[in-house]
């Protein structure tokens, strides 16, 4: 699942709270910042304010996802996607600013 992927942290939700998934993180050289579900023995901690702007990046993907043009895809090539994507990124910078 994080194979290959080169990051400080690993930030998901309760879900993703398995011995499996922490071990890998640790062996990676990730922190987890995930959440204990309520019915582990052990409640570690965990980062909460980082856990925080997982939030603001889900809520992202979803303005983006909300552009029919980009939720189905309608692009001819990548190219012309990243446009779209990068082009409706600035239309959410503008319109948080």
């Amino acid at each position: 699942m994080i194979e290959g992927i080169d990051a400080d942290h690993l930030i998901a939700d309760k879900g993703y709270d398995t011995d499996a998934i922490l071990e890998q993180a640790a062996a990676q050289g990730m922190s987890a910042v995930i959440p204990p579900k309520r019915n582990r023995k052990d409640q570690r901690p965990y980062d909460e304010a980082l856990y925080k702007l997982r939030h603001l990046i889900e809520n992202a993907f979803l303005m983006l996802k909300r552009w029919r043009g980009i939720a189905t895809r309608d692009a001819k090539n990548t190219k012309s996607f990243l446009a779209a994507v990068q082009i409706r990124c600035l239309a959410l910078w503008l319109n948080i600013s």
